[in-house]
């Protein structure tokens, strides 16, 4: 590790959101640093795939307004062209597509409620942003509802509606607060934003920045070890290159960093290893010429976890005007038959649109995607993972699995950012070397 051109003051491991947020961060900060990806492209999940003239994101997106990563992105300048999802929808039950009640009237008219019903899910509805979420993290998301909730209808329409904001079909494991929180967010639909151009705008800008600001972006290296004796020494890639480094930021899975460590059985990475519980979903993009029965945009799984959204009310994903419809499935960890998974998610949209192949012109299928690595729920025993690895002085970790009760990319946002300011703060500190010396004197 005597090589100079390879010594750095930190390392990201991990090319996707967090670990480009990290990188810049870092290097904005004035620290030399090198972020390794072992794909040839960045981007990880936030990349979007071009087919046919129609742009596929990899799975369901879509960006909080109010959310931790925008707010990031808002700081770093980024341009984040696009429009809101449709707010009116039909829900999926029995077979048929009554109207969701998504407004006063709406809910006033729905033959899904009854009377006390409607009373009751506009009173949810209206005490949800008074909640104090953080007295809610020790219930799960099912007690909570049984608790407030007496209509099955209203409790079955809730766990609908967080599922949908939370890509996540379980009830049981999931903390009440982080959850509803998040659904608060996912009812401002004039603060969700589907991008225009897919996510790989987001992608492209973080990278030209974090170039813009001095890091040095390696793709295709994949890093076989970090090397430490209880503080970070370095990385040894799988090419056998070495790289002279004493902080690293890991942005990628538990388990992947948990085996890129040597005796992490006894640190905090095997606790979080074994402690998560990933959302996973069965993804189905289409690219339409037309919507075989238009204005209908949006519809919510009521009696089964799926969702479908036509991405292309609010965003541009196409060159030529084609429609862009997403549906999902929302899968747990280990559950879910791909065959089985993508002949509901046709059936599905043959109830939507009836005869919608004639109108197909692109299609992507993903039967098993990572939702989230993991999330906050009660058999976590740490309940805010990060940013450091207590026993490894030097190494830290992000991505939207060490969430401090943000979900999807605002906890890959907000993880990024407490790793990058740990360091920061811990040089600046510190005082020492030329990038702690710099550090302190600009702070």
């Amino acid at each position: 590790m005597e090589n100079n051109a390879n010594a750095y003051d930190v390392a990201v491991i991990g090319g996707g959101a967090a670990g480009l947020i990290a990188a810049i961060d870092l290097a904005r900060s004035g620290l030399s640093v090198v972020l390794l990806e072992k794909a040839h492209k960045l981007g990880g999940r936030a990349m979007t795939v071009e087919k046919n003239g129609a742009r596929f994101n990899l799975g369901g997106h879509a960006l909080y307004l109010d959310g931790e990563a925008n707010a990031i992105f808002r700081e770093y300048g980024l341009r984040l062209d696009g429009g809101p999802p449709q707010t009116k929808g039909v829900g999926i039950w029995n077979g048929k597509l009554p109207p969701l009640p998504g407004g006063a009237a709406a809910l006033l008219t729905s033959k899904l409620l009854s009377w006390p019903g409607k009373i009751e899910l506009a009173r949810i509805m209206t005490k949800l942003p008074k909640l104090d979420t953080e007295a809610l993290s020790e219930i799960s998301l099912r007690e909570w509802a049984e608790r407030e909730i007496r209509d099955p209808m209203v409790r079955n329409m809730t766990y609908a509606l967080c599922r949908t904001s939370t890509y996540n079909k379980d009830i049981d494991l999931p903390i009440a607060g982080p959850v509803l929180r998040q659904l608060e967010r996912s009812l401002r639909k004039d603060r969700i934003r589907y991008l225009d151009g897919g996510w790989q705008t987001i992608v492209d800008q973080l990278r030209d920045l974090a170039l813009r600001s001095g890091a040095t972006i390696l793709t295709g290296q994949s890093v076989a070890d970090i090397e430490h004796d209880g503080a970070v020494l370095g990385l040894r890639l799988s090419d056998g290159t070495t790289l002279s480094v004493p902080r690293v930021v890991s942005a990628l899975a538990p388990r992947e960093t948990f085996r890129l460590v040597r005796d992490a059985d006894h640190t905090a990475l095997r606790g979080w290893k074994e402690d998560a519980r990933p959302a996973m979903a069965a993804c189905l993009d289409l690219a339409l010429r037309k919507l075989p029965v238009p204005g209908r945009n949006l519809a919510i799984g009521l009696d089964r976890p799926i969702f479908a959204s036509n991405h292309s009310f609010g965003a541009k994903l196409s060159d030529n005007g084609d429609q862009v419809v997403h549906l999902v499935k929302y899968n747990m960890a280990g559950e879910g038959n791909p065959q089985e998974d993508e002949r509901i998610l046709e059936q599905a949209m043959t109830l939507l649109h009836p005869n919608w192949q004639a109108e197909l012109v692109g299609k992507q299928f993903l039967p098993t995607m990572t939702v989230c690595h993991d999330f906050m729920h009660l058999r976590r025993r740490d309940r805010r993972p990060g940013p450091a690895v207590p026993e490894i002085r030097g190494l830290y970790v992000a991505g939207d699995w060490a969430s401090h009760g943000e979900w999807l990319l605002d906890a890959a946002a907000a993880s990024a950012r407490r790793a990058s300011k740990r360091i920061i703060e811990e040089l600046a500190r510190e005082g020492t070397g030329d990038a702690g010396r710099a550090l302190a004197a600009h702070r």
